[in-house]
């Protein structure tokens, strides 16, 4: 089953300060990066305490908290960057949100692809303006966004998801980042091995990302899909996984020597004179493997290296790596469903869709 998010574009308003509250709805006019505070742009609030919020400008609204009122029309018209006080006198900073705050605010299905991984995905599969890359599986959505930013309006993004509510969740965390569903981006349902030869033309892909549970099954059709020369990237948590993906690539005789790494973030604390590391970091969340196709009927130089015992896999292990085994919670279905509610109303809202949404929706408060 394949479903592609239909393009929405809205027509940007003559001047990008000033909106009509009475014509000029939230669909009304295109999210932008930077000048000043529009209708239907998102902003985030940052006041008491570094408490955070993420709201939709709407004419009208507000953002209700236990710190007072704080009106949505104060900030219209401001400049990104600006300081506005609530009604009990508190003050917030006013930002639009990076896609880096965005995605780690955002409602999700699955676990998210954290931005330090993110970056380092597209920095090692080298993900360039124009490039046609496969992704599995979407999970919130949060890699597809960095991806579809790095391929850019002349690329191409084909995300495949087993499961329709994730695919739901990323496809409206997607459309209320963007405003739109890009048109350089189609999230097919079903398993990658039965659906990419379907999508996508043997030699015909630049780049394929594997963020799923078991990526050595999808390695023979990622095979075929590649370009010569092209990369398979996997994201995987745990040393026997990585472990056992490396060794199936090797096996294929189809890629170069795999590659692994883990990329590890350290904040420091700089005040004065008082210069040290952070007392937390963000340490291990995944491996990252990749490896580069080789032509048809190469076959890669041998090169010497230290014997190692032979690994031996069984089915019973893959059990062992599931998300609530290596110490993920997983997500209830009454929750997830909830979660497939926030972020489609988010997207209606981004979009312009607002339908009979009323109240909390409309003030796009999201804590």
């Amino acid at each position: 089953m394949s479903t592609v998010p239909d393009s929405q574009p809205t027509p940007a308003a003559a001047d990008p300060s000033v909106a009509d509250p009475a014509t000029i709805g939230p669909a009304a006019i295109d999210p932008q990066p930077s000048g000043p505070f529009r209708v239907g742009d998102r902003a985030q609030l940052t006041g008491p305490k570094g408490k955070m919020h993420t709201v939709t400008l709407m004419p009208g609204k507000a953002l209700h908290t236990h710190n007072g009122v704080l009106e949505h029309d104060l900030l219209i018209g401001l400049p990104d960057g600006s300081v506005v006080t609530n009604s009990a006198g508190h003050e917030y900073l006013a930002l639009r949100p990076l896609l880096n705050d965005f995605v780690m605010s955002m409602p999700r299905g699955a676990a998210i692809v954290y931005p330090k991984d993110a970056a380092q995905i597209v920095a090692q599969a080298d993900i360039f303006p124009g490039a046609t890359v496969v992704e599995a599986g979407v999970g919130s959505g949060a890699l597809s966004l960095w991806l579809l930013r790095a391929v850019g309006p002349a690329g191409r993004l084909l995300s495949f998801e087993r499961r329709d509510e994730f695919a739901e969740v990323a496809t409206a965390n997607v459309s209320t980042f963007f405003g739109e569903s890009p048109a350089t981006w189609s999230v097919t349902v079903g398993d990658l091995v039965d659906e990419l030869p379907r999508a996508a033309t043997a030699g015909s892909v630049d780049r394929v990302v594997l963020d799923m549970l078991a990526p050595w099954d999808c390695i023979d059709v990622v095979a075929d899909a590649l370009k010569p020369g092209g990369v398979v990237l996997c994201y995987v948590a745990t040393a026997t996984q990585l472990s056992r993906v490396a060794e199936f690539i090797r096996g294929t005789g189809l890629f170069t020597e795999p590659i692994a790494s883990e990329t590890m973030v350290r904040g420091w604390h700089v005040q004065g004179l008082a210069v040290r590391p952070d007392h937390r970091m963000v340490a291990h969340t995944g491996f990252l493997i990749t490896a580069r196709r080789l032509a048809p009927g190469a076959v890669l130089p041998d090169v010497k290296r230290r014997k190692a015992k032979a690994p031996t896999y069984g089915d019973e292990d893959v059990e062992l790596w599931t998300p609530g085994a290596v110490g993920d919670r997983t997500i209830t279905d009454k929750n997830l469903r909830k979660r497939v509610r926030e972020a489609t109303r988010a997207a209606k809202w981004a979009t312009g869709d607002t339908g009979d949404d009323t109240g909390h929706a409309a003030a796009g408060d999201i804590d």
